[in-house]
């Protein structure tokens, strides 16, 4: 689609800003006023065929109509056809012209010299008088382009080089995101990488849709921490053995924060267990002391429903 320009006082814009209302009292148009209806259209500084005939206080119909029986005087770079798409943005861009869009036909754009034939077929002394102040205004605004022309250039020169800086970024994120470590059903932890092993399973936790069960024999408020990363509306329980100051701060974290259930563990367990919706990770580790030591954490075949009734029946 043809880039549509408005050169009024932020003539440096690529596109339309704002096209101001004329006032309807034609006869005292100013230069100044004439100048904010010029449009830039496929590189050529046109006024629409409505704005046209209010200038010369006539009617659009017949403005065109005296155009069309003098088609020989206005060949295509003199006047033309806008397409949809660029009526639409002219509609977009201009509130004066909002009733282009009601318009059956799609409206004519006259360039400078078509401005100029004008005159020799509407024959009267007030066409010659509009006609010479419009064509003033395209001389003026020329003018304006001409002596402008090196910000003009600069400021294109600062568009394109932001918009080759945005696609750098976006090539650099790209690459980021593919060398990114992904969740990997296995992931093994070295000694001291508390921290890896801390994210790996925030991610775990983030993840849950509807369920996040841990199965552990020692825990303490930083597994109430993690399990506070997980989305809204998911439940979290955790299965531990009986300890009063844990259950302490259970209450006090279930007093301001999401609700966490505690259920006691029967009997001893050795292993500990994650359980993320319906996957279930064998965990190497106490969920407080993943990292601490070498340890692992992997995604086992056994579902999350087996794992839960063997625990539940001991």
């Amino acid at each position: 689609m043809a880039k549509i320009q408005n050169n009024n006082d932020e003539r440096s814009r690529e596109l339309v800003a704002n096209c101001d209302h004329i006032e309807k009292e034609e006869n005292n148009i100013s230069q100044s006023e004439i100048e904010k209806l010029i449009l830039t259209i496929r590189g050529e500084q046109v006024i629409i065929d409505q704005d046209v005939a209010r200038l010369y206080n006539v009617t659009t119909k017949r403005l065109n109509q005296q155009a069309n029986r003098n088609s020989a005087r206005f060949p295509h770079n003199f006047r033309f056809v806008l397409t949809k798409a660029e009526c639409d943005e002219v509609v977009a861009k201009c509130d004066h012209l909002q009733s282009l869009k009601y318009r059956p036909t799609l409206p004519y754009a006259f360039t400078e010299q078509g401005i100029g034939q004008l005159s020799s077929v509407l024959h009267s002394k007030k066409a010659i008088d509009t006609s010479i102040k419009i064509m003033n205004a395209f001389v003026a605004m020329r003018r304006f382009m001409i002596q402008n022309l090196s910000i003009l250039s600069r400021i294109a020169h600062i568009e394109r080089h932001q918009i080759e800086t945005d696609e750098k970024i976006d090539a650099i994120l790209d690459r980021m995101d593919q060398a990114a470590p992904k969740m990997l059903p296995e992931q093994i932890f070295p000694t001291g990488c508390v921290w890896d092993a801390w994210t790996y399973v925030s991610d775990l936790v983030r993840s849950a849709k509807s369920r996040i069960v841990l199965i552990d024999n020692f825990v303490d408020d930083r597994v109430l921490s993690v399990l506070d990363k997980r989305a809204e509306g998911v439940s979290a329980t955790i299965h531990t053995r009986y300890n009063e100051h844990f259950l302490t701060d259970l209450n006090k974290h279930n007093a301001q924060y999401p609700y966490i259930k505690f259920v006691q563990l029967p009997l001893r367990n050795h292993d500990r267990f994650l359980i993320i919706d319906g996957k279930a990770y064998l965990l190497g580790a106490s969920l407080k002391d993943m990292g601490v030591g070498l340890c692992a954490i992997t995604e086992m075949n056994a579902t999350p429903e087996s794992i839960l009734e063997l625990v539940t029946s001991q």
